[in-house]
């Protein structure tokens, strides 16, 4: 089954031209666009689309809708695309629960991984920002105290699974690769943000980088 999507851009054109380049792909299609954020979440209970794709230019009304989507379409995943690359803006969007986060300038390349990242259960942050949002999460580690870490310890197969959401690997090839069952993986993930009490994927993906579980340039 492709990948069922709605585009919320301001801009009529844009939405045109995001349209027109996802319906050539046969794993996605487009089943309502609009130009309001908020006019999206009514679309959205309607359409009960996979993802949606959420123009963060209008950043109050998109926050709003970002807040209002996972209260009234949970199984929906949110994909904000964005023309600012601001840090404090990108971590705003991440703190308010966004499944990823995109720059409109990326390649299609950027945006049909981020899409399938997201299709597959995963969380996805750009390659321009993401290494501004782990420099971020260096800085403050600094500040973190022993009082702070994890009651917990993670198993080898935990550490082993966290090292590879960290790389950006989907639910799906983690399964595959590993020899396991989605559900298994997805049950692994969920004892992870418990036992380190994170609770979404780019903060996994900080939390790797500061504990030297993947350096930088792995």
């Amino acid at each position: 089954m492709p990948c069922r999507i709605l585009l919320a851009d301001q801009s009529p054109l844009f939405r045109a031209g995001l349209r027109a380049l996802l319906e050539q792909k046969k794993d996605f299609v487009v089943v309502g666009d609009t130009g309001d954020a908020m006019a999206a979440v009514s679309l959205a209970e309607k359409l009960k689309p996979d993802i949606v794709v959420l123009d963060m230019s209008g950043e109050l009304d998109s926050q709003q809708a970002l807040q209002e989507l996972f209260i009234r379409v949970p199984g929906s995943r949110v994909l904000m695309f964005s023309a600012r690359s601001e840090l404090d803006h990108v971590m705003n969007c991440l703190q308010l629960g966004a499944h990823g986060f995109l720059l409109k300038n990326a390649p299609v390349v950027e945006l049909e991984q981020a899409l399938q990242t997201l299709r597959g259960g995963g969380q996805y942050l750009c390659s321009a920002v993401l290494p501004m949002v782990i420099g971020q999460a260096l800085k403050h580690s600094r500040k973190r105290t022993t009082a702070q870490a994890p009651a917990q310890p993670l198993t080898t197969r935990q550490l082993e699974i966290l090292r590879l959401i960290a790389r950006g690997e989907t639910t799906r090839s983690i399964a595959d690769g590993l020899g396991l069952s989605i559900k298994t993986v997805e049950a692994h993930r969920s004892q992870i943000m418990h036992r380190l009490q994170i609770h979404d994927v780019p903060g996994l993906v900080l939390f790797a980088v500061r504990e030297g579980i993947i350096r930088l340039n792995d």
